[in-house]
């Protein structure tokens, strides 16, 4: 054996199927140099005991494009390496009791269509021709996808070890990381072998990546937000039905997952293999009484199958077989959960040259795709696909301990949840209030939450339903719809306001400010005293982020970006200050408040409340001045598209704020109706039209970039040559056939039978009377008045391509006025 490595590129920690698919991927891209840590034996972590279920679906878009990655790569992987596996391409079921869960399939079928994989939707009759022993009178139907099945996850995982030890990495067994030290540039991991100097290190520690996150802390790092779960599946003793199938088909049967009910049944070896997702669920460790041992390591809980109870009856009546036979064994073992189920694949929040890759629920059906996405992330500072799904950095300081619990029991109860686009989730709220929540709840703000802030997202009024199952249907109709109309002919014929707290807000100060922005941004920056738009790239030219920028001088900037991109901008921005400490950049989100005022009479509103300013000032201005007798900024901007105002105030200030609008007249209105007049005007939301899957280029964003600037910005090499080729793809607006329901985010488009783009946002517009949706199709079919359609929950609704410009107010008008 070669002497222990004390100089590495990259150390991972943690020696499950993640860490060794990031191993595995970062050797195979040539980046050889690489250690991974296991405290103990290779899979000792939830690996060892998951049940390897391989899945392609996902109801989340940039998720299931992991998975298709990670299960292709299954395919292949044995003879890849020369490693013997067992993966058993079954197909697998998803049955539907509701019309509503058939809508889900329809949807993600769609989807799963656009990136090449085939889920069939089937009838009863033809559930029962995949499966013979299940019983399905009581179904709507379901979902077939022909690739589904299961591998062993030991093989797997020694499978992708090999591979990375062929190509070149070092695996260290039996030597846990015992701490974390910092030297200049560079990370020192301590182990009880020796110290490893590295350039990066990677968190892949499983359900102990919270211990191993606290390593971190003294550099900027934070509590690790994340949940150990108990999961529990059982196996029976053999069945005598299921070998003669097995025997006579040459293959096992196809999985069972009934995602009403909330478990999966499928075949193993000449058994049944149950794994349910109980609402009596139960965390592990979170209490002093119970502390986390300091090795687990191929350990399990004891056995509690009473609170599997209610769904063995059920799978039971479902597949009568199941009770024909004793339970074989039963595993009860940790698995980690993030508040949203999701698994953490990034950039550490606050911490240089350090990425995670844990938290995974699903780890062996994700596993291949997250360390394809992860050895990007390290090598790259970007990934192919846009992955904020995924990225660590969408949870910020609300996710503290009791959010974490409260979110993962709610998650894993509801584990095959459909989620609904006005359904708000109940649990893990009120974490950060607007200084006028009590108003609002009490004018009858129906409420969600945006990185941790309630914001109301509609406004009720006696007697509507705001019940949480009035909200489950896909939908356009509820009790908001008209709530919604109300509260856009409000602002379109009068004056409304709009709570906002939560803007993600920062300030830059220092000489030489404007140089260090302007070379950061493809836009130009505005002149003192006026505030724009400015928009980021990486070096692809892709899409970093959007924000709008308020010029106090050449020295001083305020900074003002969407709610959840709190961290992801500020570190943005962090990476590239200079060093010597000439510039100063600081995080201002909890120390102030937006009201929006808006509308043709909002001039007249704020003249009558009392101010300063002056309220000629042009579109794209700013100015310091008192509302009322108080002080306040107010910047002449409208993402709504009309005659308005931004009201930013110190917190303090905003109730007496708010309450002088509503007194002059204001009708207060919600998130819902802001959404459905930014998309009339083709404003774009973050990481929805704005990601890194696109460039700016295909954004349609051409007004903002400025090419003659005499300086480089990130992505103007690439942005220039994509300008000289001709782009492939391009933003579109279109106008939908209104029918019932909204096109989902990445509804497929299509020209005929075939898929040239995505919907990126989608709403009605009760201004132009339309349903309008925003998104990317292939630069031919960009032509206003191309025949498209869009596949809306399975049915092929008409869309028609417009002029790129807004649909409302298309010469800015009202804007302006």
């Amino acid at each position: 054996m070669s002497e222990f490595p004390t100089t590495a590129r990259v150390v991972i920690i943690g020696g499950g199927v993640v860490g060794t698919s990031a191993l595995f991927h970062l050797a195979r891209a040539g980046w050889t140099d690489c250690v991974l840590l296991e405290k103990n034996e290779l899979t000792a972590g939830s690996t060892w005991h998951a049940a390897g279920n391989c899945p392609n679906f996902a109801p989340n878009w940039a998720v299931m494009n992991m998975q298709r990655y990670g299960l292709e790569l299954y395919r292949s992987l044995s003879e890849l390496v020369d490693y013997p596996m067992n993966y058993h391409v079954t197909g697998a079921l998803r049955l539907a009791h509701t019309k509503e869960r058939m809508e889900e399939f329809k949807k993600v079928a769609g989807q799963a269509r656009a990136l090449g994989l085939t889920m069939d939707l089937c009838t009863p009759k033809e559930l029962q021709e995949h499966n013979p022993f299940m019983e399905t009178h009581d179904l709507a139907g379901g979902l077939w996808d022909p690739l589904d099945g299961d591998i062993d996850p030991a093989q797997l995982t020694q499978a992708l070890a090999k591979g990375a030890r062929e190509a070149g990495a070092r695996i260290e067994r039996f030597c846990p990381a015992e701490g974390i030290d910092r030297d200049g540039d560079e990370w020192i991991v301590k182990t009880p072998k020796g110290d490893i100097r590295c350039e990066k290190v990677v968190n892949c520690a499983g359900y102990y990546a919270q211990r191993v996150g606290e390593m971190f802390k003294p550099f900027g790092g934070r509590t690790v937000p994340m949940v150990v779960m108990s999961h529990q599946y059982f196996l029976t003793e053999p069945i005598a039905e299921i070998e003669a199938y097995t025997k006579e088909k040459g293959h096992k049967m196809p999985m069972i997952r009934d995602v009403d009910t909330s478990y999966y049944l499928r075949q193993d070896k000449h058994g049944l293999n149950l794994g349910p997702y109980e609402r009596n669920c139960k965390a592990a460790w979170v209490t002093p009484e119970d502390p986390m041992p300091e090795d687990f390591s191929f350990q399990l809980y004891p056995d509690d199958l009473e609170r599997l109870e209610f769904y063995i009856e059920d799978a039971m009546a479902r597949v009568p077989l199941l009770g024909t036979a004793g339970v074989g064994r039963n595993i009860n073992g940790p698995i980690p959960y993030a508040p949203d189920g999701l698994p953490m694949i990034g950039p550490m929040p606050g911490v240089p040259n350090a990425f995670e890759a844990h938290s995974f629920t699903f780890g062996i059906a994700q596993g291949g795709g997250a360390g394809k996405v992860l050895s990007e992330w390290v090598m790259h500072g970007y990934t192919e696909d846009d992955m904020w799904a995924v990225d660590p950095r969408r949870y910020t300081d609300y996710a503290d301990n009791d959010y974490c619990l409260t979110k993962a029991l709610e998650t894993y109860g509801h584990e095959y949840a459909m989620h609904y686009p006005h359904y708000e989730w109940p649990e893990g709220r009120d974490k950060k209030l607007s200084p006028v929540d009590a108003k609002l709840r009490a004018m009858g703000g129906q409420m969600g939450a945006y990185n941790g802030w309630e914001r109301a997202n509609w406004f009720a009024k006696p007697g509507d339903d705001i019940s949480l199952e009035t909200a489950e249907t896909w939908e356009r109709a509820g009790p908001w719809e008209d709530r919604i109309r109300e509260e856009v002919e409000a602002v379109r014929d009068g004056v409304g306001v709009l709570d906002l707290p939560g803007f993600s807000r920062f300030t830059v100060k220092g000489t030489g400010a404007r140089d260090w922005l302007d070379g950061l941004t493809m836009s130009r920056l505005p002149s003192a005293g006026r505030v724009g738009l400015a928009y980021f790239a990486d070096d692809r030219g892709r899409i970093v982020t959007e924000m709008s920028v308020f010029a106090y001088s050449d020295d001083e900037f305020m900074l003002i970006t969407a709610a959840p991109a709190q961290w992801h901008d500020f570190e943005y921005l962090k990476a590239f200050l200079p060093t010597d400490g000439s510039l100063a950049l600081s995080d201002h989100t909890t120390e102030y408040s937006t009201l929006i005022v808006t509308g043709p009479a909002s001039r007249s509103l704020l003249a009558a409340i009392g101010t300063e300013a002056d309220l000629s000032k042009p579109w794209l201005t700013f100015q310091a001045t008192t509302l009322g007798g108080h002080p306040c900024t107010l910047a002449r901007v409208s993402f709504a598209g009309e005659l308005g105002w931004e009201v930013h105030a110190k917190l303090d200030d905003i109730p007496a704020l708010y309450e002088a609008i509503l007194e002059g007249g204001a009708k207060p209105f919600g998130m819902y109706a802001l959404n459905s007049m930014r998309i009339e005007k083709g404003y774009r939301a973050w990481k929805g039209d704005l990601s890194s899957d696109y460039t700016a280029l295909e954004g349609g964003l051409d007004r903002f970039i400025r090419f003659d600037k005499p300086r480089a910005f990130p992505g103007k090499a690439a942005l220039l040559s994509e300008k000289q080729q001709g782009r492939t793809k391009g933003f579109v607006t279109m106008t939908l056939e209104p029918g019932t329901h909204d096109a989902p985010y990445m509804a497929p488009v299509y020209a005929g039978d075939t898929h040239v783009g995505e919907v990126t946002s989608c709403a009605m517009g009760y201004r132009t009377q339309t349903c309008i949706a925003l998104g990317m199709i292939k630069a031919e079919h960009l032509t206003p008045g191309t025949a498209l359609t869009v596949d809306v929950y399975g049915t092929k609704v008409p869309a028609t391509v417009q002029a790129d410009q807004p649909m409302w107010d298309p010469s800015n008008e009202r804007l302006r006025a």
